[in-house]
């Protein structure tokens, strides 16, 4: 197959990077801004028809969109950019793909869950309720992608981390390794995702779409994460362990201790019964590929050391 990956410079875009190396399918990673030491083709997804060029120049079957404005404080100043870039943009490259009868995997966020209270994990069909702006656009995207009546696979993640990249992981390495005394919220529950198990679960579907690509029982929207539930504050204190930082006093604090103009969702832990079953996929336990996240930042960290950079 043929297979265009949008936002390929960012994290899941990364890990698909890594993962596509193994695979006989053919992979076009694009994005609007250039990393060095990898290919990257120029494309702006909020451009209908430069979408369409390449898709049509390259034989594109399949898209998959790791592209998303995603700076939730920031969203809540730039409403116009982040509906741009999280909802016209998946429309126009879920336009393309209907044209090209091709496939189009989407990824979302837990942040379309948010306003009303709930302590069970929220399941695909669970209404959308998002506290701001950022997931309100992510919740449109997901609506005009289902109303190109495209076949869509949509994925809802949440709090991404990897090797690349800005993240939470790659914050409290951080701050634990240079502050004597740090706060984390303890009142915001929901799932760390390893980026590359992202990856690999997108791969798993990739392949199944090609074996049977007229099933339409697989398409629609499906929750993604690790196994597990856990605080931010539980997450900080296991990066820190685990890296060994343990100079760092970590403080569990309540999140109006660091005021925001959005509402972040209190307990947004996803239900992933439905994608384990259609895919047939086993999900690691969240401490599980922390640890691995950790030890491949390691070995990469030693290879750039002994090269003298």
């Amino acid at each position: 197959m043929n297979i265009l990956v949008t936002g390929a410079n960012g994290q899941l875009g990364n890990e698909m990077r890594l993962i596509a190396k193994s695979s006989t399918d053919r992979f076009l990673f694009t994005d609007v801004i250039e990393q060095d030491g990898v290919k990257t083709t120029y494309l702006d997804v909020t451009d209908l028809d430069a979408i369409r060029k390449i898709v049509a120049n390259n034989a594109i079957e399949v898209i998959v969109n790791c592209a998303a404005y995603t700076n939730v404080d920031a969203a809540e100043s730039n409403v116009e950019l982040a509906e741009k870039l999280n909802a016209t943009a998946p429309e126009n490259l879920a336009v393309a793909m209907k044209e090209a009868d091709g496939l189009i995997v989407h990824i979302s966020t837990d942040y379309v869950f948010g306003k009303e209270p709930y302590n069970t994990p929220c399941k695909e069909s669970q209404q959308g309720t998002p506290t701001g702006v950022y997931g309100m656009t992510k919740l449109h995207g997901e609506q005009k992608i289902i109303a190109s009546r495209c076949k869509h696979v949509i994925i809802r993640t949440a709090w991404l981390y990897s090797e690349f990249g800005k993240n939470f992981v790659k914050a409290m390495l951080n701050l634990t390794t240079t502050k004597p005394q740090l706060k984390v919220v303890f009142d915001q529950c929901g799932t760390p995702t390893y980026a590359y198990d992202l990856a690999e679960v997108i791969m798993v579907i990739l392949s199944q779409y090609k074996s049977q690509t007229q099933n339409r029982s697989m398409f629609g929207v499906y929750h993604f994460s690790n196994e597990g539930v856990c605080s931010w504050y539980d997450f900080a204190k296991m990066i820190a362990e685990y890296a060994g930082n343990n100079d760092c006093e970590i403080q569990a604090c309540h999140s109006n201790e660091f005021p925001s103009r959005v509402i972040r969702p209190a307990y947004s832990v996803l239900d992933k019964t439905k994608i384990k079953a259609t895919f047939g996929i086993k999900i690691p336990y969240w401490t599980d590929s922390l640890k691995v996240c950790l030890e491949r930042m390691n070995k990469f960290n030693e290879l750039w050391n002994s090269k003298g950079i």
